[in-house]
């Protein structure tokens, strides 16, 4: 099997580290070589976190190019925008609508940028944007936009439902496990 990317993107706090292990877990059950790297930048100040989780039968580098990730799965709009020229030709972006500000905005020298997914589907972008921060609080919790994605980007893998149950279950505390699971299914079936 040739090498698959996946980058997920995000703001510090968001889960975006939980995701990318329940990801390399999953993955590494199914006998793939995996490569996960993260890249924290100002990830405790609300600032990009980004991971690299790169899977196939053998894989040499943790980093993914631009123009080589199969899928993104972006936490935040903005964040979304800003990844794409790391997708690849016919890969796919997955992305929560949420707009948070970043400082620029926050202290005013910039606005948020206007209809962010309308521009990235004019650019051709291939464009899965749900609103997965209703779907977390639905689940019982604002912080479980993280599952809600991953749910959503399972339905891009041929992987059984079960599976991703077993990885969700290794990978978070048992006293949020029934919410995880309540907010992946919600993402895979929105």
């Amino acid at each position: 099997m040739e090498t698959k990317n996946v980058m997920i993107v995000g703001v510090g706090g968001q889960g975006s580290l939980l995701a990318s292990k329940l990801l390399g877990r999953l993955l590494l059950s199914k006998g793939y070589d995996i490569k996960v790297s993260e890249v924290h930048g100002m990830s405790q100040r609300g600032g990009s976190v980004v991971t690299y989780v790169r899977f196939g039968d053998k894989v040499y580098s943790p980093v993914i190019d631009k123009g080589e990730a199969d899928f993104i799965v972006s936490f935040e709009l903005l964040e979304a925008a800003r990844w794409t020229e790391f997708l690849k030709p016919g890969g796919k972006l997955i992305a929560n609508t949420q707009q948070i500000n970043p400082m620029p905005v926050i202290i005013g020298a910039a606005e948020y940028p206007a209809e962010l997914a309308e521009k990235m589907k004019a650019a051709g972008i291939d464009l899965d944007a749900m609103d997965a921060l209703s779907l977390a609080e639905q689940a019982g919790s604002s912080k479980a936009v993280n599952l809600v994605l991953m749910g959503r980007l399972s339905k891009y893998f041929d992987i059984p439902e079960e599976e991703w149950m077993a990885a969700i279950e290794a990978s978070v505390p048992p006293k949020f496990l029934e919410l995880n699971k309540k907010a992946f299914a919600l993402g895979a079936n929105a």
